[in-house]
């Protein structure tokens, strides 16, 4: 993140924004998930992009990534307490959407929406 920001919206857009970080922050609300059950969750989403979209999350302090000495590799991600932090404003964010879309006749399709 460049820290030279002075507006807390454009550093929050930053941090949360990108196709995949809200979703991925939604789907690890309350649970711990691998890289390949993320992957199956957000489908639409490349490995490259994902693994970029994670890295930046853990780089941020959203995510914490713990690894297992295993073979194969095992991977786990978790939100941190920052991370979790962030929830009831993805909740709010989600609201708004549905709102949005109802008004225009709009079915919402999407892994969020799908678990709420």
């Amino acid at each position: 993140m460049n820290h030279d920001y002075i507006c807390p919206v454009e550093a929050t857009l930053e941090i949360v924004g990108g196709k995949y970080k809200p979703l991925i922050l939604w789907h690890l609300s309350g649970k711990t998930l691998r890289f390949g059950q993320l992957q199956k969750l957000l489908s639409s989403a490349t490995p490259k992009m994902l693994t970029k979209q994670l890295r930046e999350l853990e780089n941020d302090g959203l995510i914490a990534r713990k690894v297992y000495p295993v073979v194969p590799p095992k991977v786990e991600y978790s939100l941190t307490p920052l991370g979790t932090s962030f929830i009831p404003i993805l909740s709010s964010i989600c609201d708004w959407g549905n709102n949005y879309l109802k008004a225009n006749n709009i079915c919402p399709n999407c892994s969020m929406t799908k678990q709420k």
